[in-house]
């Protein structure tokens, strides 16, 4: 008989049911990829998880284990295990015992290597060393001891040999104005007629040009006139008196 029990309601009692007691504990920070310090990421050992019989075990006390690794394995981000545990779900209860038995191990295996393998993207020579190692092994327990800490381990001797960055030195300011900067123009000195400390001596004023010289020259004109003919006239006059 098949069970049809949804993904939620697993889970459900997957937290519901507890599991094999762990001891709390904090672990230290590492680095990451970018040698910069992060909180390490632990990798759940799932055969503590298994705490029952499984010959014995009831359907639900199978399925709700089965539920554990799942939610185990989500929060790992780990690849391959998930759709296992998912398969085997939909199967009989006697399929899901036997995946549990020896399937879900191997799937976990081939999980945690393709985990390694993955952080050989753009590994230091010391991470390379290591997980190069590991995968010669092909554990869980080197599997799980690597990632958990002897990646981190590598991590740091990478970064403690990476040359330390020189400071750029920042430009010194110049003393050139910027070709932005506004010219204030320099104030000159009126030339106005009359002003004082102009230009024509000191009076002040300036030579009289244009207009105004035209009509001086003008009234001069007509007084050299009139006095030319006063002349004439006077001298007429004492012409007869004399005569």
């Amino acid at each position: 008989m098949r069970w049809k029990f949804p993904a939620g309601a697993l889970l459900a009692l997957a937290f519901l049911i507890p599991a094999a007691p762990a001891v709390a504990h904090i672990e230290s920070p590492g680095l990451n990829e970018a040698c910069q310090t992060v909180e390490r990421k632990v990798y759940k050992d799932i055969r503590e998880l298994v705490t029952i019989d499984l010959d014995t075990a009831t359907d639900q006390e199978v399925r709700v284990l089965a539920a554990q690794i799942l939610a185990a394995a989500n929060a790992d981000s780990l690849p391959v295990l998930p759709g296992a545990i998912q398969d085997a779900l939909k199967g009989t209860e006697d399929e899901l015992r036997a995946f549990l038995k020896t399937g879900v191990q191997n799937a976990w295996s081939t999980a945690l290597r393709i985990t390694v393998v993955r952080t050989l993207t753009d590994a230091g020579a010391n991470v390379e060393a290591a997980a190069q190692k590991v995968l010669g092994e092909a554990t869980v327990d080197a599997y799980l001891a690597y990632l958990n800490d002897g990646l981190y381990a590598a991590r740091e001797l990478d970064c403690a040999s990476q040359p330390t960055p020189t400071p750029t030195a920042q430009p010194t300011p110049s003393a050139t104005p910027s070709a932005t900067t506004t010219a204030v123009p320099t104030p000159t000195v009126s030339g106005s007629p009359g002003a004082p400390g102009g230009d024509g001596g000191e009076g002040g004023g300036l030579p009289v040009t244009g207009a105004d010289t035209a009509t001086v020259a003008g009234i001069g004109s007509v007084l050299l006139l009139l006095g030319g003919a006063g002349y004439l006239i006077g001298r007429r006059r004492r012409s007869r008196f004399v005569a």
